[in-house]
């Protein structure tokens, strides 16, 4: 998992930048790797995602084809969340944390988003508080309670 979380961050750190410089208003939420030849770009906007902006993000990512299969998509009702931005938007929302090191004896959380900290998430799991490092994430996404229109 290690080097898959590696190489994850790796493209993040490449594409992140390159989407949100050329494409006004698009912040690219995560990149994960669907295998090891296939990652899926997740993408936001103000004014929404639709076909036509996955398909020029898509053609933004060219340089990747020889490697990989590319996805981009909408975040959906279960919206990756990787940074402090993401977690203070989502405050009193259950959320599935995976991290790549144990923290309290578990890699796997779910829970209610409590605060935001500068570094670290801090969840109500099992109404007692976890911090989870930013760092530490390797996955993190909004559970769909079906609250979303």
């Amino acid at each position: 998992m290690t080097s898959t979380f590696t190489r994850e961050r790796t493209l993040q750190s490449e594409i992140a930048p390159a989407v949100e410089q050329r494409v006004p208003g698009v912040e690219v939420l995560a990149v994960e790797l669907l295998s090891p030849s296939r990652f899926c770009v997740y993408l936001d906007h103000p004014a929404g995602v639709d076909h036509a902006l996955c398909e020029r993000v898509t053609h933004l990512l060219d340089a990747y084809r020889a490697d990989y299969t590319i996805d981009v998509s909408s975040p959906g009702p279960e919206r990756p969340l990787r940074k402090r931005a993401h977690f203070a938007a989502v405050l009193g929302r259950r959320v599935a944390v995976r991290t790549g090191a144990e923290i309290e004896g578990r890699v796997r959380f779910r829970g209610e988003v409590v605060e935001a900290g500068q570094d670290a998430v801090t969840l109500s799991v099992a109404d007692e508080p976890v911090r989870i490092p930013y760092d530490a994430i390797v996955r993190a996404n909004l559970i769909d309670e079906g609250l979303t229109t």
